[in-house]
């Protein structure tokens, strides 16, 4: 018979709470530049990496968080969905 692979309320509870989790990480960090932006554009202006100058770096940094903030999740969830999260 095939397995029902339907994760049951405590499991999307645990997937939510993670998920919630590294939104708020990813919050802090965007907040983090906006306020770069607002209160330190000088900062922004800088070029530490060989000609680019930082408002460009963290832009995309902003985008590789997320990115690798995402594989973190999908990892997460499926460790707590997998059958073997639940007998250890």
């Amino acid at each position: 018979m095939a397995e029902n692979r339907q994760p049951d309320g405590e499991r999307t509870g645990r997937a939510a709470g993670i998920g919630f989790g590294l939104f708020w990480i990813y919050v802090f960090l965007y907040f983090g530049f906006i306020a770069l932006v607002l209160f330190r554009p000088d900062v922004l202006s800088s070029r530490p990496f060989g000609g680019v100058n930082l408002a460009i770096a963290s832009g995309l940094g902003l985008i590789v968080a997320a990115l690798l903030l995402s594989v973190v999740y999908m990892v997460a969830c499926r460790v707590v969905e997998s059958p073997d999260h639940d007998r250890r």
